[in-house]
C-alpha cells in the first residue's frame, strides 16, 4: 500500500510558503462564507490551551515549530496540507514531543484526539526517529460515574421536555471517562509530568479540571458564561464537520478540521477581536 503522507516539514508560523498558503485560501470565494460567531465555550477552549501553553512552559523549553506542512496522497492526487499542533517539544535533534490540549465535556473527544495524535506521529516518523505523544484534558463536565452519567442523561431530557422538544431516537447516558479509556488501552493516565512515559507505543493523558484553568489564568481572563442554549447548540453541530470546516474551532467538542489553515488564523483573528472588545 502506497504511503498515505510524504515530504513533511516542520515550521513555525512565519515560514514564507506557510504565509503565503494562508494568503491564498483566505482569498479564495468558497472561503467566503458566513462564519458563527464563537460561543463562550468555545472561547474558553482557546483560553484554556493558552493557559496550558504557559503551564507547559514551565515544565519545557517550548518550539515555535508547531506548524506541520505535509503532502496527503489521495488515489493519483498530493494535496499539501498544515496541521497546528498544540504544543512541541524538541529535546534532541532526533526526538519531538507533541502536546494535543482537548478541553471537552464528553468523553469520546478523546477517540479523536488519540487519532489525529496517531496521524501526527506517523506524518513526523518521517523526520524524527522518536515521536511521543501526550493530551492534556481539559474536562469541562466528563461524568466520572454511571450515577454522573445518569443524572446527565435525566437533566438533558428534563431540559428538552421544557422546550417541548422530543428527541427522535431513545438516549443514553454520556460514556465516563473509565468507559472510554478501556477501549483506547494505548491511553495511560499520568498524575503529573515527572509521570509521562517516554515510549512511542503510549498517549500519556493528563487531566485538568475548570479549577485547574482558572488557577492558571485567573477568572477574570476567561469566558465560563457558559449556558444551556449553547450546549443545546453544541448538541446539534455533532456530525456537521466538514461543513464547519472554516468556522472557528478551540480543538474542543466539535469535529474542527485541524489541518485548516483558514481556521486556525480565523481562530486567531476571532479571539483577538473579543479580547479588544472584553478590555
Amino acid at each position: 500500500m502506497a504511503p498515505r503522507f510524504s515530504r513533511p516539514r516542520l515550521i513555525d508560523a512565519n515560514d514564507k510558503q506557510y504565509r503565503a498558503f494562508l494568503a491564498q485560501i483566505m482569498l479564495t470565494k468558497e472561503n467566503q462564507r458566513a462564519i458563527r460567531p464563537p460561543r463562550a465555550r468555545d472561547l474558553f477552549g482557546g483560553e484554556a490551551e493558552e493557559a496550558l501553553r504557559g503551564w507547559l512552559a514551565q515544565h519545557y523549553t517550548l518550539s515555535e515549530r508547531r506548524i506541520v506542512e505535509y503532502l496527503e496522497h489521495r488515489g493519483r492526487q498530493a494535496i499539501k496540507k498544515y496541521r497546528e499542533l498544540d504544543a512541541v517539544v524538541l529535546p534532541d535533534p532526533k526526538t519531538v514531543h507533541v502536546f494535543e490540549i482537548k478541553a471537552s465535556q464528553k468523553a469520546v473527544s478523546l477517540r479523536r484526539a488519540v487519532q489525529q495524535l496517531r496521524d501526527t506521529q506517523t506524518i513526523l516518523r518521517m523526520l524524527f526517529a522518536r515521536v511521543y505523544t501526550t493530551i492534556l484534558l481539559v474536562d469541562t463536565g466528563i461524568p466520572q460515574t454511571k450515577e454522573e452519567a445518569e443524572q446527565q442523561l435525566a437533566e438533558r431530557l428534563a431540559d428538552l421536555a421544557a422546550r417541548g422538544i422530543t428527541p427522535d431516537r431513545p438516549l443514553d447516558p454520556p460514556p465516563t471517562l473509565d468507559e472510554v479509556l478501556a477501549d483506547l488501552p494505548q491511553v495511560r493516565r499520568v498524575a503529573s509530568v515527572e509521570e509521562i512515559e517516554p515510549d512511542p507505543q503510549i498517549v500519556s493523558l493528563l487531566r485538568f479540571g475548570v479549577d485547574d484553568i482558572i488557577a492558571l489564568a485567573g477568572a477574570e481572563n476567561l469566558h465560563l458564561d457558559w449556558d444551556e442554549e449553547e450546549e443545546l447548540a453544541e448538541e446539534g453541530d455533532e456530525g456537521e464537520a466538514e461543513a464547519e470546516s472554516y468556522a472557528y474551532s478551540t480543538g474542543g467538542d466539535e469535529e474542527d478540521d485541524e489541518d485548516n489553515p483558514f481556521a486556525a488564523a480565523l481562530k486567531r483573528a476571532l479571539q483577538e477581536s473579543s479580547g479588544s472588545k472584553d478590555s
